[in-house]
């Protein structure tokens, strides 16, 4: 018998009713790990009910309360960041340092999180008019929910419910079902931070859950990372249905490498940016786009650190890469450098065939990098999500600024060169959501927002920083006026303030 993840709701973990399962494999074996109950929509609806009760007194909570909950829910992540990485490397696959990153980057959104005193003052304005005072608050927006991805089971849940949560309101987590523990831990330990019961829940399933909080009115908001395809579906159900939503989604972003460029550094940042995680990142770099004469020399030297990737179990303190987080999604991969292949692409590296001895049911592939990949083909359109690289070649700057504000995703990309100039017009011309100028993976810190373009995202706010602050709360303006003696008659024009 295997262990089965259940629900987390009003503060307790509650065993799951609806009899449906799902399977949560360890990537490294291939073998089931334990089982997950899949939520009925009444189960969702019992986890609303439980962050509707809960949200007038948290919501009421004076914002330096709230953040003390915050401050401890930092210590206690800090103090089992390690059991929390290896809870990723068990049912994602990533290696224990990348997990361990992960797990950091969520934890820096908890630190800006616990400065939410500060970031939800308001604005005030003496005298807009003889004895009128106008201000402004920010307050929260109700229940909120959140749906998840499979590649950062700690990261991307901290984006969401730690501002959400220091700003009032109360939460539902719908993690990925491929790899659902990690959320559980999180709801233990900030329960153990003081937070109130029904102020977090944790309610785990597919699209019968997913549906149940887009439609249900007890909902107020949605926050979703994840791919386009289902973003979009999100996006359009639940702002049909009077729901605040936010949506990031796929990605395909692309490094520009000028000839001018650190050809070792450009190198050095493809090879953690494209191969890291597996490719299992929605900022992987999957598009190296190489400019002019820099082609032949980048590739001469991608070709033999992709073959000499160290791939292994996450657990193995060598191992450069882990496996994918499912046979399905390793089929999937695999498929895409079969099609790579018939659409006339020059495979340099093919990792397909990769076996370790001892986990040879395990999801592993190894690197694989195409040449001479062409914007026509489907391997250079669409989101791969795998340790892929594609290297396209063209003739100059112009076309390779053309190239990526061309593509249908706009999430991020970044630009290799020694130029100050080239670097300057990039960043200004590019239709893209974050820019890194030698930096591969432009990731912004906890104080900035997340987020992308065009077809990479949908809604109008970025994920944490203010833009999280600002999609978890509501603005309200004031316009107040104490008379000692009261205004002549009744005034039928429009208000000017005098």
């Amino acid at each position: 018998m295997v262990a089965t993840v259940d629900h987390f709701i009003n503060g307790q973990m509650t065993k799951g009713q609806s009899g449906r399962f799902g399977d949560v494999f360890n990537p490294a074996t291939g073998e089931v790990a334990r089982k997950v109950a899949l939520a009925s929509a009444d189960e969702v609806s019992a986890a609303i009910e439980s962050a509707r009760t809960a949200l007038p007194k948290w919501a009421e909570t004076p914002p330096l309360q709230r953040a003390r909950v915050m401050f401890k829910f930092k210590e206690l992540i800090e103090t089992h960041i390690d059991e929390l990485a290896a809870i990723v490397t068990d049912e994602h696959g990533k290696v224990l340092s990348d997990a361990r990153g992960s797990c950091q980057r969520g934890l820096e959104v908890v630190e800006f999180a616990c400065g939410i005193p500060h970031l939800l003052r308001g604005d005030y304005t003496e005298n807009v008019g003889r004895g009128v005072d106008s201000y402004s608050v920010r307050q929260p927006v109700g229940v909120c929910a959140g749906i998840t991805p499979f590649n950062f089971p700690v990261m991307v849940p901290l984006w969401m419910f730690s501002i959400a949560i220091a700003c009032g309101n109360t939460f539902i987590l719908k993690p990925s079902e491929k790899d659902p523990s990690a959320a559980m831990r999180l709801a233990e330990l900030l329960k153990e931070a003081g937070a109130p019961d029904g102020v977090l829940n944790v309610v785990n399933g597919d699209k019968e859950a997913v549906d149940t909080l887009l439609t249900n009115p007890g909902v107020n908001a949605i926050s979703f990372v994840g791919s386009t395809a289902v973003g979009e579906y999100v996006y359009k159900t639940g702002c049909g249905n009077g729901k605040r939503v936010q949506a990031l989604c796929g990605a395909k972003n692309h490094m520009v490498v000028m000839p001018d460029a650190d050809l070792d550094k450009a190198v050095d940042g493809l090879m953690g940016a494209g191969y890291g995680s597996a490719g299992e990142r929605c900022m992987a770099i999957s598009v190296a786009v190489a400019v002019g004469d820099s082609a032949d020399a980048l590739v001469d030297r991608l070709g033999p650190k992709v073959r000499e990737l160290k791939v292994a179990p996450g657990t193995d303190s060598e191992a450069e890469m882990g496996p994918l987080i499912t046979r399905e999604h390793l089929n999937k991969v695999r498929g895409y450098v079969d099609l790579g292949v018939d659409e006339g692409a020059d495979l340099v590296v093919d990792g397909r065939d990769l076996k370790l001895q001892g986990y040879e049911d395990g999801f592993f592939i190894g690197g694989c990098l195409f040449d001479h990949v062409r914007p026509d083909m489907r391997i250079y359109q669409e989101e791969i999500f795998g340790p892929v690289l594609s290297v396209v070649r063209v003739p100059d700057f112009a076309a390779a600024l053309e190239l990526v504000n061309n593509h249908q995703y706009g999430n991020g990309t970044s630009i290799f060169t020694n130029s100050g100039d080239a670097a300057r017009t990039f960043a200004n011309k590019c239709n893209i959501g974050m820019v890194g100028i030698n930096v591969p993976i432009p990731v912004p810190m906890a104080f900035h927002s997340f987020g992308g373009w065009k077809n990479s995202a949908f809604g109008d706010h970025g994920i944490y920083g203010m833009e999280g602050v600002r999609f978890f709360t509501k603005l309200k303006t004031m316009t107040s006026r104490w008379p000692t003696t009261m205004a002549e008659g009744a005034q039928f024009t429009m208000p000017v303030m005098r």
